[in-house]
């Protein structure tokens, strides 16, 4: 579309708040903004003194067509942006290839016999956080490091009435709250410590069990003394191996930043801190934040706004001070969005002394050091993609590569799983997984198995489909695959191929003869390591399938026994064995069974004396 039949457009757009989008000639999203006025904000692109930089006047070149939604408020626009960039991965976007939410620790403080669990989504429910944990295995360390020496439970049991200790108390590794095994008014004691071990709030929390380890001594009771005083001296050491930076500091991320322009990546290290205390990091390679046609790398300013929208808009608690060595673009409405996350005043600092200086050098040294780390000798990948295209007749050389697989059990539970794959490494957030419709269950077809994964995931991608599609099997499968492929608007740009295994050959629609990938070249390793994560995670699709139908039998076949009842009496005994080992007594005390329930369960589980949960 011509720049003077956007400028006619304009005039109907409204002065309010909102998000943008631009599209090249194939409606293919390449950039999503928000603006606090929709008219003015698009406008800007378009007037000849407008100044912009060489890397937007690269993309404005590339615009076809816009779209706009309109929001109640800015802040409202700032939420639906960084969603749209997460479903578009628009390419003049930051885009952060990281999939998983962060885990955090989760004190259940609201609860009346509190719990300590792991979850990676935050609720509002008045429980405490901690974290986040990056790299997780400092969490699951204190987690269980909290279950050794402070008396909380580690169930999820509903304690509404009294039910029979389980095994985690005989172990030694609950204190059988469920069983009147301690008063509320200890486990309220020992809920106030776990969490201000939590806090670091080491001072308070020796100085109170110093003065119960001596009272203890008072009245004689050497023995609990002498295990308050061993607990004493694993806190002491517990202590002394945290990463304390400045108790002073309180919560703060940093967010070190460095840049290789002759390569055009970017690094960026983000600390934790909470509570003057390190609980971890995370890092982030990046390299597709700038102009493919011009060539100019995105202002800090704006990639920092940009990064601190894409990296918040996870299930992350936002600390109440981020440092950063620039004030990013539109940092107040950041800084008020930011806020509204955490409910309670966020700040973005940019530090020229002190500590928090001291912290963000530190932080730009590691991202310094992350970019030296990956940096690869020149031109390795692309000599890896171009011997994938002269070994195996493709039309061109890959940029993207997806590879497809079926798993099923007998012909029981068929599924397709597909992975994408770029140079910079797997990318989950395009991964997809289908139910097998076509055949019938039991029924094994490997063929058409494949050719309904292949029809049904690349039209579902469809502009994101990868230029060479790989698929898991030998010369049947992929005949099936191309049938797929021919009934698509735009096949594969590099084409179709198939791996098979023992041995490992590839299988091609330009050869009759397969070519063999045992020789280790990066090419073959690179098609070989790309085949089994499809398979890794087509099967991995397919027994969490199996496990839900295993859950389902005997137990849904009682009548008045659904998933929620179910579900209970598997957490309450744990397995279907241990059901049917319980009296009808204990049975029906769990929540919504009853008595009558119970003895259903009992006569039925007794004629099914086999399968599964």
């Amino acid at each position: 579309m011509p720049e003077t039949d956007l400028k006619v457009k304009l005039p109907a757009v409204p002065r309010k708040p909102g998000v943008y989008l631009f599209k090249d000639e194939k409606a293919k999203v390449l950039y999503v903004g928000k603006a606090r006025s929709l008219r003015d904000r698009l406008g800007s692109y378009f007037h000849k003194g407008a100044g912009l930089d060489e890397r937007k006047q690269g993309m404005m070149r590339r615009v076809g067509g816009f779209s706009y939604i309109v929001t109640d408020s800015e802040l409202e626009a700032f939420a639906l942006e960084a969603n749209l960039i997460k479903e578009h991965r628009p390419p003049f976007n930051v885009i952060l290839r990281d999939d998983k939410n962060y885990p955090y620790l989760k004190l259940t403080v609201k609860e009346e016999w509190p719990r300590l669990e792991v979850v990676r989504r935050i609720i509002k429910d008045g429980s405490l956080y901690y974290g986040p944990f990056v790299p997780a295995g400092a969490m699951w360390e204190t987690l269980a490091f909290i279950r050794r020496h402070f008396n909380i439970r580690p169930c999820r049991y509903r304690l509404d009435r009294k039910i029979r200790p389980c095994i985690q108390h005989q172990m030694g590794r609950c204190p059988a709250p469920c069983g009147g095994g301690i008063s509320r008014e200890e486990y309220s004691k020992a809920v106030e410590e776990a969490r201000l071990f939590l806090e670091g709030d080491k001072k308070r929390l020796i100085r109170e069990l110093e003065g119960k380890m001596h009272i203890l001594a008072e009245e004689e009771l050497f023995e609990d003394a002498a295990r308050l005083r061993d607990r004493i001296e694993a806190l002491k050491r517990a202590f002394e191996q945290q990463k304390v930076i400045s108790p002073e500091l309180g919560d703060i991320d940093v967010i070190g930043h460095a840049m290789e322009k002759d390569a055009y990546a970017r690094a960026v290290q983000v600390f934790f801190i909470r509570k003057g205390l390190m609980i971890g990091g995370r890092d982030f390679y990046l390299t597709d934040h700038f102009d493919i046609a011009g060539g100019a790398p995105m202002p800090l300013e704006e990639f920092l706004a940009g990064f601190l929208e894409t990296f918040y808009l996870k299930e992350i608690i936002p600390p109440g001070e981020i440092l950063v060595r620039a004030r990013p673009r539109d940092a107040a409405s950041i800084e008020q969005w930011l806020s509204a996350r955490k409910g309670g005043r966020v700040k973005i600092r940019v530090p020229a002394r002190g500590k928090k200086n001291d912290l963000l050098k530190m932080a730009e040294r590691n991202a310094a050091e992350i970019l030296g780390a990956r940096k690869e000798a020149p031109g390795e990948k692309e000599k890896t993609l171009e011997a994938l295209k002269r070994r195996f007749f493709l039309k061109k050389t890959p940029a993207s590569i997806g590879a497809f697989d079926i798993s099923t059990t007998f012909g029981a539970q068929p599924v397709g799983g597909f992975v994408y794959w770029e140079a910079d490494g797997f990318r989950k957030e395009f991964y997809r997984h289908v139910k097998i419709r076509t055949v019938a269950e039991g029924r094994m077809d490997d063929y058409r198995m494949m050719e309904e994964t292949v029809s049904r995931i690349l039209a579902d991608l469809g502009a994101r489909s990868p230029e060479l599609v790989v698929i898991d099997g030998g010369r049947g499968q992929l005949d099936f695959a191309m049938k797929a492929v021919s009934l698509l608007q735009e096949p594969p740009a590099a084409g179709v191929i198939a791996v098979a295994k023992d041995p490992d050959r590839v299988f091609t629609t330009r050869s009759e003869l397969p070519v063999n990938i045992e020789d280790g070249s990066p090419s073959s390793l690179l098609l070989r390591r790309i085949r089994d994560e499809a398979h890794r995670f087509a099967i991995g699709f397919h027994k969490r399938l199996r496990g839900k139908t295993l859950l389902s039998s005997p137990l849904e076949s009682v009548k008045g026994v659904g998933r929620k009842r179910r579900l209970a009496l598997l957490k309450r005994f744990g397995s279907l064995e241990a059901i049917r080992q319980a009296p009808a007594e204990e049975i029906g005390l769990v929540d919504g069974i009853g008595r009558q329930l119970a003895l259903d369960i009992k006569k039925h589980l007794g004629k099914n004396t086999a399968g599964g949960q």
